[in-house]
């Protein structure tokens, strides 16, 4: 059976759910915040921070878990 044609459990956040089954569509973004933290935590002091790159990994796993969401409500 396909990950996405996987029942969703209940009783357990169905959008985070549906956030994992997306996760490979965000995985270059998921990369890049990876990528950002570990240069972040290997500074004793800067003033980069990852926001930007967390942004563009949380859009886009919405982008592909939103409509699913909206879908399962119907």
């Amino acid at each position: 059976m396909a990950p996405s044609a996987e029942p969703l459990e209940e009783g357990v956040d169905q959008l985070g759910q549906f956030r994992e089954r997306c996760a490979d569509h965000a995985a270059k973004f998921k990369d890049l915040l990876d990528e950002c933290n570990s240069r972040v935590e290997s500074r004793s002091q800067t003033e980069e921070t990852c926001h930007q790159e967390m942004v563009d990994y949380i859009h886009h796993l919405d982008h592909c878990a939103m409509p699913k969401a909206f879908k399962s409500l119907q």
